[in-house]
């Protein structure tokens, strides 16, 4: 089951909470649809920011999108010129008050998305993929991570055949469900097709019931104050 099923899916409602935070009702579908659009959307319009997650809330009459990155300052820009402009474009397509949070990822060595699209971003650039896949495990565990295994698929180094190589450090508990596991998938084109890359790190146990609100930072206050746990070796 562990190896089967996503980790964020499958740790959904027991130590992580879900990205969209709303009432359907009658108009699932369109909120669901509309939901998709906005992240689309960011993630094409904000390729350079390092986004690792988005979530989104509403009310009534208000979309509250929240969004998690490495880089503020380029979705910032100057004087907050650039998330004016963001709202004014998602206004567009949702029809609705727009407001839009920007929570900054500290350690983004730590984050799935920004480690596995960091990855494909080399691959396009034509750096050697196990050069590229070892830097990105040896800076994660210099983190602080208790583990993590990263999988690459496709024509590695031009070869005619595809193939899939898997690297691995620490642990990787797929089947604990209080182990903290992020997951992410990203592709890279090369010259010779299509890579894809899975990245799976383990930021240690959580114990207790944590929050689930969609407020990242008070899920990451919480774990800093105590029911996040590293497991003795």
């Amino acid at each position: 089951m562990g190896q089967k099923v996503n980790p964020i899916s499958n740790r959904l409602g027991i130590i992580r909470g879900w990205d969209s935070n709303w009432f359907g009702g009658k108009n699932y579908g369109d909120k669901l649809l509309e939901d998709t659009k906005i992240r689309k959307y960011l993630n094409v319009r904000l390729a350079k920011a390092s986004i690792s997650r988005i979530v989104i809330e509403r009310t009534l009459k208000l979309i509250t999108i929240t969004v998690h990155t490495a880089r503020p300052g380029i979705i910032i820009g100057k004087g907050g010129q650039e998330v004016d402009k963001l709202k004014e474009e998602l206004k567009k397509i949702t029809d609705k008050e727009v407001q839009i949070n920007i929570f900054e990822v500290k350690r983004p060595e730590l984050d799935a998305i920004i480690v596995a699209n960091n990855i494909a971003r080399q691959l396009e650039g034509r750096i050697a993929f196990r050069r590229a896949v070892k830097m990105a495990i040896a800076s994660t565990m210099r983190m602080g991570a208790e583990g993590i295994k990263i999988q690459i698929s496709g024509r590695l180094n031009g070869a005619e055949m595809a193939r899939s190589e898997m690297y691995k450090e620490g642990r990787t508990p797929l089947h604990t469900f209080r182990a903290n596991i992020d997951y992410a998938q990203a592709e890279a084109l090369t010259k010779t097709g299509l890579l894809g890359i899975k990245v799976w790190i383990c930021k240690g146990e959580i114990y207790g019931k944590p929050d689930l609100s969609p407020n990242f930072a008070t899920q990451d206050k919480q774990r800093k104050g105590g029911s996040f746990k590293k497991r003795r070796k």
